[in-house]
């Protein structure tokens, strides 16, 4: 059997494979807001069926605190490699709902692209799995190692309960190396293979006034006002000529990279005014003194500023001094720091920088470690294998700045290497509104997925008799 036959299986579905995902894509499962529990519970229904019809052996829906995730396998021959996917079943909240230029929980095709919540970051990239799956099995009659899928639920609002459902269910989803397809290449013409991703800490911030609004005429210049304090606190945390983060102890730990790393980064292609394009024409870039930017994105820690409120912000004046102010703030973290360490210092210097008139608080929030795979590692080379096949070239490898925290569960709770071969574009715009899915991609996505088993079955096999 050649591989042509798996090409040719997803040309000749391809559109069948597009009408499928537009219709799951048509399930609003928005995680964070519990007015669509019902819709992520069908969502998960929806997925447990698709990977049966797929040709998984079974499939369950497995129950966690909040959100269910689902659970599939095929289970070949128990002495062959195994190896689990993970993807998100999942979307982000779609606000501002004014900007989409189509309905977001109704996928339409423009221009080669599919548009819609979920096209690209997760659904879209977990159903390219479904579909490769499906091709090796309708072609060949079975897979040439044994395969297991971990859909999450709640990966949109902070994986909150998975690390309890890894820790529940490790001998079920127990494997060789984890795949996961929720990243992007660099560029369309130049494929990419992902090696690491940052870590993620995160902290809330309150401050707390006046039990009410004030008039600021009667009460102005007497009062503290919280927006102010919140300014301040927020404005210290950065040095605003270095950029570094100030606050104590946030560096301690980070691993400092090597000139064979920096090497490394050195070899990503990197345009800048194409960066500042997909940034949103932004008129020059920023950051900590001394590194590039694609060291910036993968090799250093940040400290960013999510969304920041407090008084009013409607039409025409509202002269009040505000009760409370807040902020949400979140840290990318690169390998040695830890999540909660960081989340506990950051906590810390914003309760530090409180003055007296109000009262502030500071509640770190559940994050992630980084994670880092070798290059030379076997399950890497293999998925630099199945790119090679499909376009023609070698994939670069990369790391990510951003971070998927169930990848670090499966490594730290089970050991598990992570393979990060993802297919979304930069200017995908996951988490905003249009957010697409070049057709383009997602036919090559699946038919890279349908040669990559292949290829891991025979390097996993390759470095287990290396091993005995």
């Amino acid at each position: 059997m050649t591989t042509d036959d798996l090409d040719a299986y997803c040309a000749s579905h391809q559109d069948r494979f597009v009408a499928e995902l537009v219709e799951a894509l048509r399930i609003p499962s928005i995680s964070a807001d519990p007015a669509y529990a019902a819709e992520v519970r069908r969502n998960a229904d929806h997925f447990r069926q698709a990977a049966l019809d797929a040709g998984l052996q079974r499939a369950d829906l497995i129950e966690t605190s909040g959100h269910p995730a689902v659970y599939a396998e095929r289970i070949v021959d128990p002495s062959l490699p195994t190896a689990l996917i993970y993807g998100h079943h999942d979307v982000q909240p779609v606000d501002p709902l004014d900007e989409w230029t189509s309905p977001p929980f109704e996928a339409e095709v423009r221009d080669g692209n599919l548009y819609g919540r979920g096209a690209v970051d997760d659904k879209g990239q977990v159903w390219m799995h479904l579909k490769a799956i499906e091709a090796h099995v309708r072609t060949r009659g079975e897979l040439p190692l044994n395969l297991k899928l971990i859909v999450e639920g709640e990966e949109e609002s902070g994986s909150e309960h998975f690390d309890e459902l890894v820790e529940r269910e490790r001998r079920r989803l127990h494997a060789d190396v984890l795949v996961v397809s929720d990243t992007a290449v660099i560029a369309p013409g130049v494929p990419s293979l992902c090696t690491g991703l940052r870590g993620l800490a995160g902290v809330e911030v309150w401050v707390h006034g006046p039990s009410v609004d004030l008039h600021s005429g009667a009460f102005g210049g007497a009062v503290a006002n919280p927006v102010d304090v919140l300014a301040r606190i927020l404005a210290g945390l950065h040095d605003p000529v270095t950029r570094l983060v100030t606050v104590p102890g946030f560096y301690d730990d980070v691993h400092e990279p090597d000139a064979e790393e920096r090497a490394f980064f050195a070899r990503i292609p990197y345009d800048d005014s194409e960066f500042r394009r997909l940034a949103g024409g932004v008129p020059a870039t920023v950051g900590e003194q001394g590194w590039a930017v694609p060291e910036l994105l993968g090799a250093r820690p940040t400290l960013e500023f999510n969304g920041i409120w407090g008084g009013y912000s409607g039409p025409g004046s509202k002269t009040i001094i505000p009760a409370t102010a807040g902020a949400k703030i979140s840290c990318r973290l690169v390998p040695n720091q830890d999540p909660d360490d960081i989340a506990r210092k950051v906590a810390a210097a914003v309760l530090a920088a409180a003055p007296a008139g109000v009262r502030v608080t500071a509640e770190p929030k559940a994050g992630g470690r980084p994670v880092v795979t070798p290059i030379d590692h076997p399950a890497v080379q293999a998925a630099s294998r199945a790119v090679a096949r499909v376009f023609g070239k070698n994939p670069l490898f990369t790391r990510e700045g951003g971070s998927i925290p169930p990848v670090e569960t499966f490594s730290r709770v089970m050991g598990m290497p992570a393979v990060l071969l993802g297919f979304g574009l930069p200017d995908d715009r996951i988490h905003a509104p249009n957010e697409k899915f070049t057709l383009d991609m997602y036919a090559k996505g699946i038919r890279v997925l349908a040669h990559l088993w292949d290829e891991l079955a025979v390097g996993l096999r390759s470095s287990a008799v290396a091993r005995s």
